[in-house]
């Protein structure tokens, strides 16, 4: 039997991975983070297999030919991103549920290819200039860059109805707590 998969998704700066992150190490004797494919370069400190499996655009389109992924997108213009089949089935073996920090169009296509097994949450931020205030902050994008990802923010804060649950996330605290109530109740309704 395979395990369950707990979908968090949000415009970028929104919160999810600090959230996600919250919850695998408060319970990372159930659960496994998802580590999504992608085109683009790594950022920072990020490592390929452990933040993202970084691949090239072609071989990440031969993968789409041969059915690998479970879902993907293209992200921004040329930059692709993706959930491997091979990734739940990792995750799966280690009789683990699968957590995913992931962006709305894909945690929607998630909760669409597993409508019983998913949890799918749209982390809510206090508000657009705030998560403009976030992303501006971080200083690893140009200003081309940031304008594209407000424009994407904008679109994907209409899609939060189209899941589970909205969780706020206007104090970290309290909703690094909700979500851990939310998750948990979850799986004990689902008998995990």
């Amino acid at each position: 039997m395979n395990g369950k998969l707990i979908i968090f998704s949000a415009p970028s700066g929104a919160g999810k991975t600090t959230i996600v992150r919250h919850i695998l190490g408060q319970y990372s004797d159930k659960f496994e983070f998802s580590i999504s494919a992608s085109t683009r370069a790594p950022r920072g400190t990020e490592e390929n297999g452990k933040d993202y499996y970084f691949i090239s655009k072609d071989d990440f389109l031969h993968k789409v030919a041969k059915h690998e992924f479970i879902e993907f997108e293209e992200v921004y213009a040329g930059t692709f991103y993706g959930t491997l089949r091979s990734e739940l089935e990792r995750i799966w073996a280690l009789g683990k549920h699968v957590i995913f920090d992931i962006d709305v169009i894909g945690g929607l296509r998630l909760k669409s290819k597993y409508p019983e097994d998913a949890l799918a949450i749209f982390v809510n931020p206090p508000s657009l200039a705030v998560l403009k205030e976030r992303l501006s902050g971080r200083g690893t994008d140009s200003e081309e860059k940031l304008k594209e990802r407000f424009a994407k923010a904008e679109l994907e804060l209409s899609y939060a109805d189209k899941f589970d649950v909205i969780l706020n996330n206007f104090d970290l605290d309290t909703a690094c707590k909700d979500a851990e109530k939310l998750v948990l109740d979850f799986l004990e309704y689902n008998g995990k």
